[in-house]
């Protein structure tokens, strides 16, 4: 049985209000061959800049349809009052959405009140909870590809994203843990496992995203090996309800490294 109550296509309960204040922090996805900032992804963070685990400490399984809708409305707000131009990526917990159509609507109404393009969406499926019912997830993911959202599978590599779950879903794109990438320029080892998920996601029309690139000699190992879409702390830190700045000058200078 749903576990959404829909009063005129609203899921009532997603847009209930929190017992708790947070915000975003937003750190940037950036493509090192073409020098520029694709994306941001909206990270959860306290009001003051806690943590997202001692926001996600207070998240009750009877809080967690409000928080995930909360979330959304906040990333969208707060990205079109800092001006972003790209996509933006928000993380979405699968067992939160039991109606997508209902449960989306005030996504879809804060981002025509902003005038945020839902193209410029990404969702991504987070890999804090077990996906219990795949056939859900993908019917998630079809319903938002129909609304024009891209869609993506996090922590890929690690936990509960692992390749089984591509027998059934169709993602746009694949962020790669850090499991996989750290050490990737010196390691034999996960440089064959990234260069068969490259081979892969070719095939199968995924795009590839690198997390957690910590190390100059990981982002140019990666970027010599078709990946060339990454985020993590050596291109920026998130950036507590702001953009990072000053990316022009580190981006331009690895792409020239990369030919070298």
């Amino acid at each position: 049985m749903s576990r959404c109550i829909t009063v005129n296509g609203h899921c009532v309960r997603c847009e209930q209000p929190l017992p708790f204040a947070f915000t975003m922090a937003f750190q940037p996805i950036v493509d090192v061959a073409a020098a520029r900032v694709i994306a941001h992804e909206a990270l959860v963070r306290g009001p003051a800049g806690e943590s997202a685990a001692s926001i996600l400490s207070r998240v009750t399984p009877e809080l967690l349809y409000r928080f995930d809708q909360a979330c959304r409305i906040r990333a969208i707000e707060l990205a079109s009052r800092l001006g972003m131009t790209t996509a933006l990526s928000i993380n979405f917990l699968p067992n939160a959405v039991y109606e997508p159509l209902a449960c989306i609507q005030a996504t879809l109404e804060i981002s025509e009140k902003v005038g945020w393009p839902t193209e410029q969406l990404i969702f991504e499926v987070t890999e804090t909870e077990r996906v219990q019912d795949q056939q859900q997830l993908r019917d998630i993911i079809d319903t938002y590809r129909r609304l024009g959202f891209a869609t993506a599978l996090d922590d890929f590599g690690n936990g509960y994203a692992n390749l089984d779950l591509l027998t059934v879903l169709h993602p746009d794109r694949l962020k790669i843990d850090r499991t996989l990438v750290a050490g990737c320029d010196a390691d034999p080892r996960r440089q064959a496992i990234l260069n068969g998920l490259v081979t892969l996601a070719d095939e199968l029309g995924i795009e590839l995203i690198a997390e957690g690139v910590e190390t100059r000699e990981e982002s140019l190992w990666l970027a010599r090996n078709g990946l060339y879409r990454q985020q993590g702390f050596f291109h920026a830190r998130p950036a507590l309800e702001a953009l990072a700045s000053g990316l022009e000058t580190h981006l331009a200078l690895l792409r020239l490294a990369i030919a070298e």
